[in-house]
């Protein structure tokens, strides 16, 4: 198992992660214009692109492992890129592997916080909506039901009656 490979799957999952970040930025814009039948062909757009990056992740993990067994090093529960630098011997491999890998994380990064500003801005939405809502309810402070001592007849308000029955 060469580095290359480990590289080549690094630079499609990178691509990939930019795909993605381009369907954030777009879904913010969406989102600010309150379009849902965009939303709703992006949210479509982005569960492909997750679906491809957990393919090609299950790829990363597999070249990882064969490739720190090939050199003989002990394998931890989830692999990663890091130990593969760490175990691989200097060299021009290692180093493009450091900077795809940079790149790599850097791309998650944007993606990170771009989805964290879509979430608030959607949260956002979600409150003016049930702030709207709660102004066109009508707001009815009296009560129309009977209590249980109306009821059972323990009203305690002296009756008035405007009938005399002495004459």
């Amino acid at each position: 198992m060469s580095i290359e490979k480990i590289v080549s799957t690094l630079e499609k999952l990178e691509k990939m992660h930019k795909s993605l970040l381009d369907l954030a930025y777009k879904k913010t814009e969406h989102v600010k214009q309150g379009d849902m039948e965009e939303l709703d062909k992006m949210l479509k757009n982005e569960q492909a692109h997750v679906a491809a990056i957990e393919t090609l992740e299950q790829q990363r993990q597999l070249m990882v492992t064969e490739y720190l067994r090939a050199k003989g090093f002990a394998l931890t529960d989830q692999p990663t890129v890091a130990d593969v630098i760490e175990a691989a011997s200097a060299g021009e491999e290692t180093q493009k592997l450091t900077v795809v890998r940079n790149r790599l994380m850097q791309v998650i990064e944007e993606l990170r916080k771009q989805n964290d500003l879509n979430q608030k801005l959607v949260f956002q939405s979600l409150q003016f909506v049930n702030i709207t809502l709660d102004a066109m309810r009508p707001q009815r402070t009296e009560q129309f039901n009977y209590s249980g001592q109306e009821v059972s007849g323990t009203n305690t308000i002296a009756k008035k009656t405007y009938f005399d029955s002495q004459a």
